[in-house]
């Protein structure tokens, strides 16, 4: 009796390059229209390949949108940071944050509603842009409750990342202008720095 081979379906090879060439076509058009018209055609037509292609490589648009915004994390990170003072490090990830500040406020935009109803899209947009930033901050804090300038229970300390983040979301919603350096660094002085009961005039620069 002759027994019949098992096949498993594989993904074809994809190079590193043409692999970011189709991320880059999803993050695009996902700015441009938003995740809800974003389409599995759309993306096919501006990497300039067959829309079978990226169905054989990631299944679903939400695995495909996962994927690339896990690319997208690879220039972008407060890991790193630490200037010697809790001032100075909260200053320098509000200019690392301002670096990319229209480029990820029109992604989380875009995203909009799709990220509250869709748990797979949801994960995705915490790993790869939230619990980063996350851990930079425990460790900013780690270090300075180390070094004396505040205290670990200090209750604002909880709020840091979501005033530092929020912000940048909300500023082109009030003003009509994304959050740049300068605007970053003064959020910095003028709100954070006193909430966590330290004097900006006291820690100048970095």
């Amino acid at each position: 009796m002759t027994s019949t081979p098992q096949v498993t379906a594989r993904r074809s090879k994809i190079s590193p390059e043409r692999e970011q060439e189709f991320y880059d076509a999803v993050l695009e058009q996902l700015r441009e229209c938003g995740y809800e018209a974003l389409t599995m055609e759309g993306i096919a037509a501006r990497a300039s390949c067959g829309k079978s292609t990226l169905y054989r490589q990631w299944k679903t648009k939400p695995r495909l949108v996962a994927a690339a915004l896990r690319a997208s994390r690879s220039d972008r990170t407060l890991t790193g940071v630490d200037t010697g003072s809790l001032a100075g490090d909260l200053r320098e990830a509000a200019r690392i944050a301002a670096c990319t500040s229209n480029r990820d406020t029109r992604l989380t935009q875009a995203l909009g509603h799709a990220v509250l109803s869709d748990e797979e899209l949801q994960g995705a947009l915490r790993e790869a842009l939230v619990e980063p930033e996350l851990t930079a901050f425990d460790a900013i804090v780690a270090r300075a409750v180390a070094r004396g300038e505040i205290a670990a229970d200090h209750p604002a300390v909880e709020f840091l990342p979501a005033q530092l983040m929020g912000v940048l979301r909300i500023r082109p919603v009030l003003e009509g202008r994304y959050a740049d350096a300068e605007y970053l660094v003064r959020f910095v002085d003028a709100a954070l720095l006193p909430a966590l009961g330290i004097t900006p005039e006291a820690v100048r620069a970095p």
